[in-house]
């Protein structure tokens, strides 16, 4: 039995069923469009785009830097005898931190008032025959050469005095040094030395001391914008001293203390073109501590007004930042915007958005531009509907 050729194969049957299969597809689209109209519209959360004062910011890395700092060191050999303080506590000026063991130098310095009176009195033996040779001298029973020996002689004593002094003076500055005081208020660290150990003028620093309130933030800037900042605060009639400094901390929150400008350096990096910058910013908890790394806010001028919006408005695709409004027919659109200045949890538009037009900020994720919405107000934290 032979088969036909498929060109031979009744064509009829199709003309039979296409309007069969075009029909059921009209019914499933139909059908499916009714679904899509009997769903109610999705509910969204929304608020409308006002007109806030925007704070002008720039953001940089700074460092933490020290008042004052100072690295103990010994200035005399010998064994450390005590500690006088607790490691992390703060010190006062003056106060007692350590002690070398002070006898050897509390016996040079007697002997070296021992050598101070032995010169005085050889100066007073030496005075007493230049007196004696004087008074012979007016009734010539000496010779005038042995009158200026003893006049010299006399002048050696006279020196050996002052040399005596010196180095009795030298001796007890030694004896001081075996006590080593806090020349600066501030926190002190870890000792670097236990008691017992040999230290002196080669050893490694003993402890340190920091001082931490106020405390400086050190922050880098171009010329370029160094040179914006001084136009526009001339130009609004302001101080560069009034400048406002925050901290922003490692965990992103803003450190609750605000800081001043209180330096600019001379000279330029010749690497970065940059200018260091310092602010000095009040540190009474101790929570900035010195050489750790900070960001930087820096308030570049007055306010401005701008339109303000939540930033969990916001969306980004490939063609870029995006927000879903809700428009007067109840339908979301898609509005492209241009940000600016972060105010916290809202962010300022620069461009594509205008006051009072609703801004989808929950629930975007639901609609598809052109669908009908059910707006509300954002929910409180009690859950009561927001004013």
């Amino acid at each position: 039995m032979s088969s036909k050729p498929f060109y031979c194969f009744p064509f009829w049957l199709f003309a039979i069923a296409l309007p069969l299969v075009l029909a059921g597809c009209g019914e499933k689209a139909g059908q499916q469009a009714a679904n899509e109209a009997a769903k109610p519209a999705p509910t969204v959360e929304v608020t409308a785009a006002e007109t806030q004062p925007v704070e002008q910011l720039a953001t940089f890395v700074g460092r933490v830097v020290a008042n004052d700092k100072v690295e103990l060191l010994a200035r005399v050999e010998g064994f450390l005898k005590e500690r006088k303080f607790t490691e992390g506590h703060e010190v006062a000026v003056g106060d007692l931190l350590f002690v070398i063991e002070p006898d050897q130098y509390q016996a040079i310095v007697e002997q070296r008032e021992a050598d101070l009176a032995k010169a005085k009195a050889d100066q007073q033996n030496t005075a007493a025959q230049l007196k004696r040779g004087l008074e012979l001298l007016k009734d010539k029973n000496i010779a005038q050469a042995k009158v200026d020996e003893l006049q010299a002689a006399d002048s050696i004593a006279l020196a050996s005095i002052q040399q005596a002094e010196a180095a009795l003076n030298a001796a007890k500055l030694d004896l001081g040094y075996t006590r080593v005081l806090a020349p600066v208020a501030g926190r002190i660290g870890l000792a670097q030395y236990t008691v017992g150990n040999l230290v002196g003028p080669k050893s490694k620093p003993l402890a340190t001391i920091v001082s931490h309130d106020p405390i400086y933030v050190q922050f880098p800037l171009t010329q370029r914008e160094v040179l914006e900042a001084r136009r526009d605060i001339k130009e609004k009639g302001g101080n560069p001293q009034d400048v406002v400094v925050r901290v922003k901390l490692s965990d992103g929150s803003l450190y609750d203390q605000v800081g001043r400008l209180n330096f600019i350096d001379v000279t330029t990096d010749a690497g970065t073109d940059s200018v260091t910058l310092r602010a000095q910013i009040p540190n009474p908890e101790g929570i900035l501590v010195d050489g750790q790394f900070v960001g930087v806010v820096v308030q570049a001028g007055t306010p401005k007004s701008a339109i303000v919006v939540a930033q969990s408005a916001l969306q980004v695709d490939q063609q870029g930042v995006y927000v879903l409004i809700v428009d007067a027919e109840g339908k979301a659109q898609i509005r492209r915007i241009q940000t600016g200045v972060p105010q916290g949890a809202n962010i300022a538009v620069t461009q594509g958005l205008k006051e009072g037009e609703l801004v989808i900020v929950e629930g975007a994720q639901k609609v598809r531009p052109g669908q009908v919405v059910s707006a509300t107000p954002p929910q409180s934290p009690k859950g009561d509907a927001a004013p």
